[in-house]
C-alpha cells in the first residue's frame, strides 16, 4: 500500500488523484502504525522548510521516516519533501532535515542570471547524465516536468536529474530507497504518473 504522509504540509489531493489515475490505491494518513505497514512512501510538501520540518520533527513523522527508509521501503519526498530528505537548509535560516540525501538547500539565486525570475515555475526538460536512473524508465532524455521552487539541492553527491534554469539545478535525487523530485510529478501529465508508476514497480508490488 502506498502511503501519502498527511503532517499538515502538502499537495495530498492532487497526488492521490494521480495514483487513482494509475490505477494504485494511495491513503493519506498521519497514522504511524499505518506508515510503518507501507509498502511504499509519499513524502509531500509545499511552503517553508523551516515550518515542514518543524511540524515533520514534533509529530514524530521524521523518526518513522528514517526507520522505514533503514528498512529498505522505497521512499519519495516530492517538491518540499524532496528538500527535506537533505542534511540541511538555509531557507530562512539554518533546519536540519532527515539526513537521508547528501547535500544541502540553497538559493537558486545564488547560481541563476539575475535577470531570470524566482522561483522558477513552469514546465522544464529533466537531463539524466551518463546513466538513468530506474525510477526513470518510461522516461525519454529532454521529457519536460513541472516545477515550481525557490531553492534547490546544492552540493549534493546523489543527483540523478537536473533541469537547466540558466544553470543546472538538482531536479532529482536518489540513494538507494529513497528518492526525491525537485519537481510535480502529480502536475506533469503523462510524464509525472510514469514516474510515480515506475516508484510503485520498485521494491515490487504494492
Amino acid at each position: 500500500m502506498v502511503v501519502i504522509i498527511d503532517y499538515g504540509v502538502g499537495n495530498l489531493f492532487s497526488l492521490a488523484s494521480s495514483f487513482a489515475a494509475i490505477g494504485v490505491e494511495a491513503k493519506v494518513s498521519g497514522d504511524k502504525h499505518e506508515i510503518e505497514k507501507a509498502t511504499h512512501i509519499i513524502l509531500p510538501g509545499v511552503g517553508a522548510f523551516g515550518d515542514a520540518a518543524e511540524k515533520l520533527f514534533s509529530s514524530g513523522m521524521a523518526d518513522v521516516v528514517k526507520a522505514q527508509a533503514k528498512k529498505g521501503v522505497p521512499v519519495l519526498g516530492i517538491c518540499l519533501g524532496m528538500q527535506l530528505l537533505f542534511e540541511k537548509s538555509y531557507e530562512f535560516g539554518v533546519y536540519d532535515g532527515l539526513g537521508l540525501i547528501s547535500g544541502e538547500i540553497r538559493p537558486i539565486a545564488d547560481v541563476i542570471p539575475k535577470d531570470l525570475k524566482i522561483p522558477h515555475i513552469g514546465w522544464n526538460a529533466l537531463h539524466f547524465g551518463e546513466k538513468k536512473n530506474e525510477i526513470f524508465k518510461y522516461l525519454t532524455e529532454g521529457d519536460h516536468v513541472y516545477f515550481v521552487h525557490s531553492y534547490y539541492g546544492a552540493d549534493c553527491q546523489d543527483v540523478i536529474a537536473t533541469a537547466d534554469y540558466g544553470a543546472p539545478l538538482t531536479a532529482a535525487v536518489a540513494k538507494s530507497n529513497v528518492y526525491g523530485c525537485q519537481f510535480h510529478p502529480e502536475k506533469s501529465g503523462p510524464v509525472g504518473l510514469n514516474i510515480l508508476r515506475t516508484f510503485c514497480e520498485i521494491g515490487g508490488q504494492v
